[in-house]
């Protein structure tokens, strides 16, 4: 069996694994969902928030199994699968906004939350995350991708097309943008 060890994405590998996972290579998918789980996650996480991240994840990544024949140039793969996982998002989005929200449920009576536990941090982390997703769209998936998912400046580029230019001005206008918006909501 061929090796399917990982590499960069957007690298002549990337294409070698589309062209075989296109042959019928499940392997060579599967080193591909793996090297490009995290971008879709922040291209979700950036447009529709966490509650629907993980299920959109599993939906692009089934729906781009069923399409991959479509990709005619295998080194166009990344920015295919991006703009497929922000139009699948925007859908979800959409979608979401046209349904009735059901009410929050009120934490338990009686339980106490002390600063430092999960529950704070995860409330801090969604807070921080509403802030992000106030941000225009350019700097929103470029800030998701660095701060939530840990991708560097480069691997942001590589994954969505970008130049590293344009990652670069992203992030620093984004902040620049995103730091005011913390603090109005309380967040270092």
């Amino acid at each position: 069996m061929p090796n399917v060890a990982a590499h960069s994405p957007g690298s002549p590998g990337t294409a070698e694994l589309v062209q075989r996972a296109q042959a019928g290579d499940r392997a060579a998918f599967a080193v591909l969902y793996r090297e490009f789980a995290r971008t879709v996650h922040g291209i979700a996480l950036a447009t529709c928030g966490e509650d629907d991240a993980d299920d959109l994840v599993q939906d692009v990544f089934v729906q781009a199994f069923q399409r991959l024949t479509e990709v005619r140039d295998p080194r166009a793969f990344a920015g295919w699968l991006c703009t497929t996982a922000r139009r699948a998002a925007i859908d979800r989005l959409r979608a979401r906004q046209q349904r009735p929200q059901p009410m929050p449920l009120d934490e338990p009576v009686g339980r106490e939350h002390a600063p430092g536990d999960a529950f704070a941090v995860r409330a801090a982390a969604a807070r921080a995350l509403a802030c992000i997703r106030r941000l225009p769209e350019a700097y929103r998936e470029t800030l998701t991708l660095r701060l939530v998912e840990g991708l560097s400046g480069p691997e942001i580029a590589a994954r969505t097309g970008l130049t590293h230019g344009s990652v670069r001005v992203n992030l620093v206008r984004g902040m620049a943008q995103l730091r005011p918006l913390l603090a109005e909501a309380g967040l270092p």
